[in-house]
């Protein structure tokens, strides 16, 4: 069914050069999708990219920093150029700052660089897509995201800013092509195990989710398509496939069950 639906799609994926993007660019390119994958690394894609060509995948590798729109800008003609109109964007590349407010005073550019990146980025990449979408009547822009965005997450506040910024766009963008033959999917990730969540020590003592279940989200989002549909998580626009309001209602279960502990514990010792 999947090797169906996706063969021959052209996917463009953001930071794809490890975690969450590297996998599902292998998953896309199995099932028969032709995968562009953009990142900074320029060496880990053509290792990528030889590792699907040598399994019979297809593949291209754009390095590109999407921290400066005029790479992106860049980048986006030479996909077009290349490889026509793309069928499906995934904006998966990211940071994340695990500082307090308040030990951020003299650190904005912590803010700016992550919103350059999480969010900026995304709208230029969707911005510079889009038309080809629009004319074709068809087309499906996946928005990486996480449940920290849903729910109070301290410690990440320029992460989180820029993922509750992400969120909206999508929203708004969504209601808009409604009637487009464009689809618009945010996922609210939980903690996925990726290079990302490595810097943060406290992670390893509680359940994440591994990349290559986390990548297959993205893959039912794009088989799936289902209606626009209020989910467990109360957004119409959050969760992409019947499968994933449960399985997103399990971790953010476990996720209030740990923040509360915390919390209780917390207001113990302050008594």
């Amino acid at each position: 069914m999947q090797a169906m639906t996706i063969a021959d799609k052209l996917i463009v994926i953001t930071g794809a050069s490890s975690g969450i993007g590297e996998s599902v660019a292998r998953q896309f390119a199995a099932a028969g999708a032709r995968v562009c994958l953009v990142a900074r690394r320029a060496e880990e894609l053509d290792r990528i990219c030889a590792e699907i060509s040598a399994a019979g995948g297809k593949a291209a590798g754009y390095a590109a920093d999407l921290s400066d729109e005029a790479a992106i800008d860049q980048c986006c003609r030479d996909i077009l150029d290349e490889h026509g109109l793309v069928d499906v964007l995934v904006n998966n590349a990211g940071r994340s700052i695990r500082r307090k407010v308040a030990d951020s005073l003299d650190r904005y550019h912590d803010y700016q660089r992550t919103m350059q990146l999480n969010y900026f980025a995304a709208v230029k990449m969707t911005l510079n897509l889009l038309p080809g979408m629009l004319e074709r009547g068809s087309g499906h822009i996946i928005n990486v995201s996480s449940l920290s965005a849903i729910i109070p997450t301290p410690f990440f506040s320029a992460y989180v800013a820029s993922k509750c910024a992400l969120d909206g766009f999508s929203r708004s963008m969504a209601a808009e092509l409604v009637d487009s033959g464009i689809h618009v999917t945010v996922i609210n990730y939980p903690l996925v195990k990726t290079p990302m969540t490595a810097p943060t020590k406290h992670y390893k003592y509680m359940r994440q989710m591994d990349v290559d279940e986390a990548a297959g989200w993205i893959i039912d989002a794009v088989v799936k398509k289902p209606a626009r549909r209020t989910s467990r998580l109360g957004a119409a626009w959050s969760v992409s496939t019947s499968a994933l309001p449960t399985q997103t209602t399990k971790w953010t279960g476990r996720l209030f069950g740990y923040v509360a502990r915390r919390l209780q514990a917390k207001a113990a010792r302050e008594g």
